[in-house]
């Protein structure tokens, strides 16, 4: 069989190799537009930072190795131009000669990428701004970070890439300011978790300004200047990392099924032509959970999608299940993480959603470098079935959302997950998992032994009218009634019992066991705030 596979990278060389692994009878050729066909793109924030020292660590394999180790055959500097799906051939143009060739195929796997996009705005041109996308970018804005005299540089893009390249230019000595359109940072994320990483990167020295629209750039030669709509920022250097769009131009009149250039294929990877898959960041997969289209332009997806359309090329009939936009990043001080649905859209999605934050111990409180967890769980409040988790903090928060990776392809529900028996020993986890413990909260909420206010709800204001209570250990909210948990054995002087009142500790675990004693002697009332002073800034009266 002849497999033409469009591109390399993630999912043209994963496809490539494992068509080669299922079937050494097949004939593999590899067009490749760029001269690298398989590199760490997901690092190259770390090579800027020098946390990757050397570039040739970037290169995962070269095409001259790629084809010892597979027996497919590349062709790089090699750009697909058009598809005869009637003639089933590709024509491509060699970027080096300008000799046109075309190459008639049995199967064709489209893994052709996806582009960055720059805005087509004044001064775009001028010299110091950067994609980064290749090795290339990343070589040539190390070289200028380190050698250039550059002080302070603006990403645009408040994206995983678009963040981690601010932490690595900081730490190359460069001040980064970052922007976005965009209302909040990191898509995919809750606004109220987003709005508390953008605090914590604040915190680390880099400021982030999100629903701004860079206009225009301005300079004498280098970019000097980043004009917005709302003001203008000195820069060096200007980096965008504003989004991606597919490398599907030249399929344009092929009858190809796409939405906004991604094409569209089934769960084994076929787009509406038997003979023709799509995979990568140009392709659309579907959504684990909904099971409708859903764009996931990641290594991970590209590696495992893939590998599935090399098995079904083969006769295997493998169905990829899908994606939950699983992701996770260094950001400076913390990690964050995330997968499933967002609380907003499981409600769009038509669920019953409920959801917790909790702030939890990441192992036993007195070891080392012990910390915490910020974790925001979603579930359907019917079927108790995991929806979603985002969780951030300096240590292990993949682990966290790994396991409900695990849960939510399970199809699991809080009861199938609150007992499991977990791996504990003080240097890495709790005696009950954090996980574990989340979702323990989450049933007290659910079952109504907990009664709580979420972030989001007091942003809005409705704490208005409720008596805010510290029930911290030692007093930390300014102009609040403090009240001792280990005192309150009977009525509260100052608090009557048909007082809305709203409870707040560093955490939330004193307020909650509080409000346990309160009901006990007749106050109803009462409100925990999720996730403490530590998620929310709280301001006494």
């Amino acid at each position: 069989m002849r497999v033409i596979v469009l591109g390399g990278v993630a999912a043209g060389t994963k496809t490539a190799a494992k068509l080669m692994r299922e079937d050494r009878e097949n004939e593999v050729i590899i067009l490749n537009k760029g001269e690298n066909i398989s590199y760490a793109g997901c690092g190259l924030p770390y090579f800027v930072g020098d946390v990757i020292p050397h570039k040739e660590q970037l290169i995962v394999n070269t095409p001259q190795k790629f084809e010892k180790l597979t027996g497919a055959k590349v062709l790089i500097r090699t750009e697909a131009t058009k598809v005869d799906r009637e003639e089933k051939t590709v024509t491509a143009v060699d970027l080096g000669t300008g000799e046109e060739k075309v190459y008639p195929y049995d199967k064709l796997v489209i893994a052709t990428g996806a582009s960055p996009v720059i805005p087509p705005v004044e001064g775009k041109d001028l010299k110091n701004v950067f994609t980064l996308r290749t090795p290339e970018d990343a070589i040539k804005i190390k070289e200028l970070a380190i050698n250039g005299g550059i002080k302070k540089a603006v990403v645009v893009g408040a994206g995983y890439i678009g963040l981690e390249l601010a932490e690595n230019l900081a730490a190359e000595g460069i001040k980064p300011f970052v922007v976005d359109m965009a209302p909040q940072i990191l898509p995919g994320f809750d606004p109220e978790v987003s709005d508390y990483l953008e605090r914590k990167i604040a915190d680390a020295g880099i400021p982030v300004v999100t629903g701004v629209k860079v206009t225009a750039l301005e300079g004498e030669g280098n970019v000097e200047k980043v004009i917005t709509d709302r003001r203008a920022y000195k820069a060096g250097m200007v980096v965008f990392c504003a989004g991606i769009k597919p490398n599907t131009e030249f399929l344009e009149g092929t009858g190809i099924e796409m939405v906004r250039g991604t094409i569209v294929t089934d769960t084994q990877g076929r787009t509406n032509d038997k003979d023709i898959y799509g995979a990568g960041d140009c392709a659309m997969v579907r959504n684990a959970i909904t099971g409708k289209p859903a764009w996931s332009p990641m290594g991970s997806t590209a590696n495992i999608n893939g590998r599935l359309i090399a098995q079904n090329i083969a006769g295997r009939e493998r169905s990829y299940r899908g994606v939950l936009g699983t992701a996770v990043c260094k950001l400076p001080g913390l990690n964050a993480s995330r997968t499933g649905l967002t609380e907003e859209q499981a409600i769009e999605e038509g669920f019953d959603a409920v959801s917790v934050i909790t702030v939890v111990d990441d192992k036993a409180h007195y070891m080392p470098g012990a910390s915490y967890f910020i974790i925001k769980m979603i579930a359907d409040k019917k079927t108790l079935r995991l929806l979603g988790v985002q969780a951030a903090g300096s240590g292990a928060v993949d682990k966290i959302v790994d396991m409900a990776v695990t849960a939510i392809m399970c199809k699991a529900d809080l009861n199938d997950l609150a007992d499991m028996d977990l791996a504990y020993a003080p240097p890495f986890s709790t005696a009950i998992h954090p996980f574990v413990h989340t979702i323990n909260i989450l049933f007290n909420k659910i079952n109504g032994s907990l009664k709580t206010m979420n972030p989001v709800e007091y942003a809005k204001g409705m704490a208005e009218g409720y008596k805010l209570v510290d029930a911290g250990q030692v007093p930390s909210i300014p102009g609040a009634m403090h009240v001792e948990l280990t005192e309150v054995d009977g009525l509260v002087d100052g608090l009557d019992k048909e007082d809305h009142i709203l409870l707040v500790c560093n955490r939330g675990k004193r307020a909650y066991l509080l409000q346990n004693r309160l009901n006990y002697y007749g106050y109803k009332h009462t409100r925990v705030l999720e996730g403490g002073i530590t998620f929310t800034d709280v301001e006494g009266s």
